[in-house]
């Protein structure tokens, strides 16, 4: 069993003035990070264990104790920083979590998982790479986010993101799978103080204003959503004293608060239909009495600790508690919220003891609601996380990380709200006073609430902005979704301007040339690589039998899935100068409502797709091979992906980055002098196995703005693959 010291975890400063002093406080940040993941995954005591799924809704513990290691090397080969894999099976099998969505494929028999001790080994190898890169690495101070010291740190803090969420599903466990003996000075002992609580009351909050938002000067590693600023008025309000306890919500629980729906909005009926919940999902009645299973351990229900409940419950509580005082009660926004965290002026890694139970300074479970106070109130921060009542959004002025891209964008989606404060396992950027991490309002993390009462029976939520602002993104579902035939519509007053050109949309030609060599596409199925938006995904559906859709890019697939699902999707795209146009994609206006169940969307890597994905009678890789950081290893391996006489269909403008060398291109080069195109180096590569059929050009536009269009030409190359090949 690991032992880790529970006052070591602060996190390191991005600045500082000896360059070696800071490598090797990122150094033991590494290990110290590592450390505490593996004592948490060694408290398992039976590999069965790493393979069952406790929480349905998440995948099994084999996936997450791989996971934060294949974080690792994923962005570093996203960055450039190293050139090959460590584990292909590994890296491809557990690449992507889940935050179920359909795309989010967790039929386990597509999963072919390792053991337990070949992801030791794989873990132990790349500890030993981190090391050595941290060793070698070209380190400026202060540490920037283009810098390889600030991926690492972006490994680091999503490794402590799922040391908390891992230790969710643990507790889920069953019991005789966990080692509860532990020694007295173990960091997963759990707090020994249980007894009554006490009687919660309110603590005035005077109006005031607080600007929301990290610094951008702030001198410790933060997430992209944290950053930006958003100033707000915040009215007077009434704040509960205490997190609300096991006790006082056992009143809900016992006044029939799960049976009587007047207290659940729609989504909350729902919840308690499909999880037939009738107290929190970690307490456990037997023989008339409660108890409540922890980590490690069940105990008797400790009435004095905060409940832990998902935000669907605490509403209904809220709600309750409205009708049972006849008064407004009900979640803190964030405003609300940061209003109280504002009283407490300390910050990790600023203090010299934690100022509540977070951090892993003090114990492995909640502890009494009492215990921890910040003038006349308690638990500002840490024992549990804190629901909002605010959906997530992103600041002014948001800006995604380029090798993380879907970290937070996703959630942007009205469907996920804000926890804030930190828990009794939140480590480095999660015990921050600027941390915002937002889960779906049935998800269960280590969670609780503080209730607010207010003289408006709402709390002032703005809507989240649901049209997306990317211009990369809004150029893809512009060149998807929009046709170039006759004319663009510029809005916002100004007049109609027609095109020079017309042109077919792109997707439409790609799949349309497909279809030329197939007499019954109605019976195949087909892989597109690259699917974006989805619009070539979904007119693929509309001839052939079975559409699996990939792309690496979480933030253009998130609007493939949402077209499939919702049926509708909201974009910004600059008409000139400051003025936007807002458009809106619906897919009733496309003939895919009958078909758009033929596809399934999935984040993943061209280069190291699952074992599942097999078997197709086509495969469009569509303007994929430049943006691939190893495109000749795809063009080696994808054949045996085919079915017997299945076509490969590439389209591509030969547009290779500068930034990679020519070693990675498969053309565009002189070869003794003489040219060597793009074409020559597909035919060089698949010659031996494949048949080129066809070649042609197919044009396509991606428009900046609105008098401004980009023309391109690609170039797509019919393979069909040889008998025997």
């Amino acid at each position: 069993m690991n032992n880790i010291n529970r006052h070591a975890t602060k996190m390191p400063l991005l600045s500082g003035t000896d360059v070696a002093a800071k490598r090797a406080e990122l150094t033991l940040y590494f290990n110290q990070t590592w450390a505490l993941y593996e004592s948490l995954f060694d408290t398992i005591n039976a590999d069965e264990a790493y393979f069952i799924r406790p929480e349905p809704l998440r995948h099994p513990l084999i996936f997450y104790y791989g996971h934060t290691a294949t974080f690792f090397i994923n962005k570093l080969l996203l960055g450039k920083f190293i050139k090959a894999r460590v584990d292909n099976h590994i890296e491809s099998i557990c690449a992507v979590g889940v935050d179920e969505m359909s795309w989010d494929d967790l039929n386990t028999e597509h999963y072919d998982w390792p053991t337990v001790s070949q992801v030791k080994d794989y873990r132990d190898t790349v500890k030993a790479l981190i090391n050595q890169l941290i060793e070698d690495m070209p380190l400026t101070l202060p540490i920037k986010p283009d810098s390889l010291a600030w991926l690492i740190l972006m490994g680091i803090e999503h490794e402590r993101i799922h040391v908390e969420t891992s230790s969710v599903i643990m507790r889920m466990l069953p019991l005789h799978f966990l080692n509860n003996s532990l020694s007295q000075d173990n960091i997963w002992n759990a707090c020994p103080y249980t007894e009554e609580a006490p009687t919660n009351a309110f603590v005035g909050i005077g109006a005031t204003t607080v600007t929301l938002g990290k610094p951008a000067g702030d001198d410790t590693y933060g997430w992209d959503n944290e950053y930006g600023s958003k100033t707000v008025a915040v009215e007077q309000f009434n704040a509960g004293k205490y997190l609300v306890s096991n006790q006082e919500f056992m009143a809900f629980v016992e006044d029939r608060g799960y049976q009587t729906t007047q207290y659940w909005d729609e989504e909350g009926q729902n919840w308690l239909s499909f999880s037939q919940a009738i107290m929190p999902r970690f307490w456990v009645k037997r023989d008339g009495h409660y108890y409540q299973r922890n980590l490690l351990e069940e105990i008797k229900l400790p009435l004095n600790w905060p409940v832990e409940v998902n935000h669907l419950e605490a509403k209904a509580f809220c709600n309750w508690k409205s009708q049972l005082t006849s008064s407004h009660i009900r979640l803190p926004t964030e405003p609300e919220w940061t209003c109280l965290r504002n009283q407490l002026e300390q910050n990790l890694p600023d203090w010299a003891e934690a100022p509540g139970n977070i951090n892993l300074e003090y114990f492995a479970s909640p502890c009494p609601v009492d215990k921890f106070a910040t003038g006349e109130l308690f638990d500002v921060t840490g024992n549990v996380w804190q629901w909002t009542q605010s959906p997530f959004d992103g600041f002014s002025g948001f800006k995604v990380h380029p090798l993380y891209d879907d970290f937070s964008t996703p959630t942007f989606d009205g469907k996920h709200n804000l926890i804030k404060g930190g828990s009794w396992i939140s480590t480095g950027n999660l015990a921050q006073q600027h941390s915002r991490y937002a889960f779906r309002r049935h998800f269960f993390q280590h969670a609780g609430f503080r209730y607010v009462q207010s003289d408006n029976s709402e709390a002032p939520i703005e809507n989240v902005n649901c049209f997306e602002e990317n211009p990369a993104v809004a150029e893809q579902l512009e060149l998807h979704y929009c046709d170039f035939k006759e004319s663009a519509d510029l809005q916002n007053g100004l007049s109609t301007h027609k095109l020079p050109f017309a042109l077919e949309n792109y997707a439409v030609s790609c799949v349309n040339a497909c279809l030329n060599h197939f007499e019954q596409p109605e019976s195949c199925k087909v892989l597109d690589l690259g699917c974006s938006v989805g619009r070539t995904s979904f007119e693929l559906a509309t001839h052939f039998d079975h559409v699996d859709a990939i792309d690496f890019t979480a933030r253009l697939i998130q609007h493939a899935f949402g077209l499939q699902e919702q049926g509708e999707s909201r974009y910004t795209i600059k008409t000139e100068g400051e003025i936007m146009a807002f458009k809106d994609i619906n897919i009733t206006e496309h003939p895919y409502n009958d078909i758009k169940h033929k596809v399934n969307f999935s984040q993943g890597d061209a280069c190291n797709l699952k074992p599942q994905y097999t078997g197709y009678d086509l495969i469009l890789c569509n303007n994929q091979l430049e943006q691939m950081y190893n495109p000749e290893l795809f063009l080696t391996t994808i054949d045996q992906r085919l079915n017997a006489q299945g076509y490969l269909v590439l389209t591509s403008c030969y547009d290779w980055p500068d930034e990679s060398t020519n070693s990675k291109w498969l053309g565009g080069v002189k070869v003794n002098g003489e040219n060597f195109t793009s074409l020559d180096g597909l035919k060089q590569l698949l010659a031996d196995r494949f048949e080129l059929i066809e070649t042609r050009d197919i044009p396509f536009v991606l428009k900046h703005s609105a008098r401004i269009y980009q023309l391109n030409n690609s170039q797509m190359s019919v393979w069909r693959l040889k008998a025997g090949g």
